[in-house]
């Protein structure tokens, strides 16, 4: 039964399971951007052939379409139930995103990759920087991340995880550049404080917020929500930027 549940868990994240929409991954590539350092841009320049961290980080959810990267799929997404720490939980054996962004930062340290393999490493890495601050992709392991709670948004049909990947991004009708220069900024040592964390720190911090993602009533989503909502998610994009930033400082800079 154990492995039934399991087996059902992991085909929900392999077809469904998306973090924020591209606006949103754009905002943290955007934001990273401003706080790399000279020889860090340097480097993913040249890993990148000059493509931006903003137009990089949509890749990951791209290739979904590609049957090749079908190993991917369950890189994005990590169960860690109400009461447990993720040291207690049962790990997926195709990986989750807190072992992918791990071991990513480590064989992109380690600069024994191939060219290929190092621009895919790079693409993977900033994508699952930003999925990871998406509160329901530290999911509870019941509803399919959401997925499974049909909710409204403006009277369109929609679910939870949806809301939180784009209804409320979209919402705004800004573009990712207005959207991130809307931003806070955060001073120096608020900016050291976030860069000092880790990834089980960030993952922490999406279970944090889960009280409030579930505080959806009847269902019937709209500005109310996003008044009380929305807020998470801005914080939650800056704070995956600085944070990126920070992670490819220490890999390239």
């Amino acid at each position: 039964m154990k492995k039934i549940i399991t087996i059902h868990i992991l085909l929900f994240f392999a077809i469904q399971s998306f973090a924020w929409g591209p606006t949103g991954h754009r905002v943290t590539g955007w934001i990273a951007e401003k706080h790399i350092h000279k020889k860090t841009r340097k480097e993913i320049e040249r890993i990148l052939s000059g493509q931006s961290l903003a137009m990089a980080s949509t890749w990951m959810d791209e290739i979904r379409s590609d049957s090749t990267y079908n190993y991917t799929s369950d890189w994005h997404w990590v169960t860690i139930p109400i009461g447990k720490s993720y040291q207690e939980t049962e790990k997926n054996s195709n990986g989750d995103i807190i072992q992918t962004i791990q071991r990513l930062i480590a064989e992109l340290k380690s600069k024994k990759l191939s060219t290929k393999a190092e621009a895919e490493n790079l693409k993977m890495l900033i994508h699952l920087i930003g999925d990871i601050h998406q509160p329901l992709h530290v999911g509870l392991g019941n509803d399919r991340g959401g997925n499974d709670i049909k909710v409204s948004w403006f009277r369109s049909e929609s679910n939870l995880h949806r809301v939180w990947d784009s209804d409320m991004i979209d919402d705004t009708r800004l573009s990712y550049t207005e959207l991130a220069e809307s931003l806070e900024k955060p001073d120096g040592v608020r900016i050291t404080s976030w860069q000092n964390s880790t990834v089980l720190d960030w993952a922490t911090e999406s279970i944090s917020y889960r009280d409030q993602v579930y505080k959806y009533g009847n269902g019937k989503l709209g500005y109310r929500y996003s008044y009380e909502n929305l807020h998470i998610v801005r914080y939650r994009l800056l704070q995956a930027g600085i944070r990126l930033a920070g992670v490819l400082n220490d890999i390239y800079g």
